[in-house]
């Protein structure tokens, strides 16, 4: 294990325990390049998988529940959607725990994979970041949705489905580095824009990323978007998007609503921003 594979191990551990549902994550260099949920897991990693399969090769795959013999063979077999052919590779398998049978056939995918046993993370800590001469402390970011409650400030209230998307593509947002956007729909991530210094421009990863499915999925950013807010708001409104979920707080917030009152998209504030560095 290299110092790099520790972190993005928790990275993908850290996100996949945010969700209750039987849920993959699929991180690369600590972002989530895949998230999904479902009641069948093996489902579940298909679709993590499906979300950025190029991003997926060589990442680290998380799971929130046991691997069994089902789940290992799967993770061994699958192939990459990009050509049916390439058999998927991961640097490290972790979850909870493995079954007999699934730790045997894991162990046979490949000399090199690291298998992980990992519990989850007790909330409340404090995150530690060390700088020149010192270090920097804050509050772990341990907020869920039921920790937050979404303010609609749009004319049109988003639909349950949609609300339940947007608390899923909050959740995930909050494990992407900013400025970060993500773009969700029935559990699953759909595409991610991370670390540009421009939010616009992490919009436009996330749109392209999505594709065709867009339309009606829900938007997540990390924080508010300030005075690019004409062109991301009014962009990601054209794009089809249904709802979107921010921070809030700008001088411009009244200007991102007008725009989603234009549109017919539902625009949620949640009083709470990620901002991961």
């Amino acid at each position: 294990m290299s110092y790099n594979n520790y972190l993005d191990a928790d990275a993908a551990w850290n996100c996949v325990c945010e969700f209750n549902k039987p849920t993959c994550v699929i991180v690369k260099h600590t972002n989530p390049c895949g998230v999904a949920s479902r009641d069948d897991i093996i489902e579940a990693y298909r679709l993590a998988v499906k979300a950025d399969p190029v991003s997926a090769f060589g990442g680290i795959v998380a799971f929130n529940i046991e691997v069994d013999e089902a789940l290992a063979k799967d993770i061994r077999e699958f192939r990459s959607p990009t050509d049916g052919e390439t058999r998927m590779f991961y640097e490290i398998v972790v979850a909870p725990k493995y079954s007999k049978k699934g730790l045997e056939i894991l162990r046979g995918k490949s000399k090199t994979l690291r298998i992980l046993e990992a519990r989850k993370n007790d909330k409340g800590k404090l995150s530690l970041r060390q700088v020149g001469g010192g270090w920097l402390a804050q509050d772990s970011d341990d907020l869920t949705p039921k920790d937050i409650q979404f303010n609609v400030v749009s004319e049109k209230a988003p639909q349950e489905s949609e609300l339940g998307d947007a608390e899923f593509a909050w959740l995930c947002v909050k494990h992407v580095k900013s400025n970060a956007i993500v773009i969700a729909k029935n559990n699953c991530m759909l595409g991610m824009g991370s670390g540009q210094p421009n939010r616009l421009e992490s919009l436009r990863i996330a749109l392209r990323k999505a594709g065709d499915e867009v339309k009606g999925a829900a938007l997540a950013s990390d924080a508010f978007f300030p005075f690019a807010w004409k062109d991301a708001v009014e962009e990601a409104c054209e794009s089809g998007i249904g709802v979107i979920a921010e921070p809030g707080g700008s001088i411009r917030d009244g200007d991102a609503i007008d725009c989603c009152n234009k549109y017919g998209v539902s625009l949620l504030f949640t009083n709470v921003r990620h901002f991961r560095h």
